[in-house]
């Protein structure tokens, strides 16, 4: 199975960006869809992007026009790279890989949006 890796998180005043990266241990070219999740705390873990295996997107409602997920599929790598914060985005973001045998998850990395 795939494994994932998170990097990128941070403290960031709000309006401010920051780019998350998910390193895959293989390729993701076959991989059905990854996705970003977050999850902040007392909350359930809610889906932020997707990216499909033919490069579709879609996002929550809540980051449209401000959040954007691409991929490097020869860098076996996922970004989401998130602009004009707030602070209601602070949460640990989490990548996901969608494959025939089950979905996958990386540990998570600390997004924290504060002035």
């Amino acid at each position: 199975q795939v494994q994932l890796v998170e990097s990128g998180g941070g403290v960031v005043q709000p309006g401010g960006s920051l780019s998350l990266s998910c390193a895959a241990s293989r390729s993701i070219f076959n991989i059905v869809a990854m996705f970003w999740y977050r999850q902040a705390p007392g909350e359930e873990r809610k889906l932020v992007a997707e990216i499909s295996s033919g490069g579709s997107t879609s996002y929550a409602d809540s980051v449209k026009g401000r959040f954007t997920i691409s991929r490097d599929i020869a860098k076996n790598t996922v970004y989401l790279q998130m602009n004009s914060l707030k602070s209601e985005d602070t949460a640990v973001y989490y990548c996901a890989a969608q494959e025939v045998s089950g979905i996958h998850w990386g540990q998570g990395t600390q997004v924290t949006v504060s002035s």
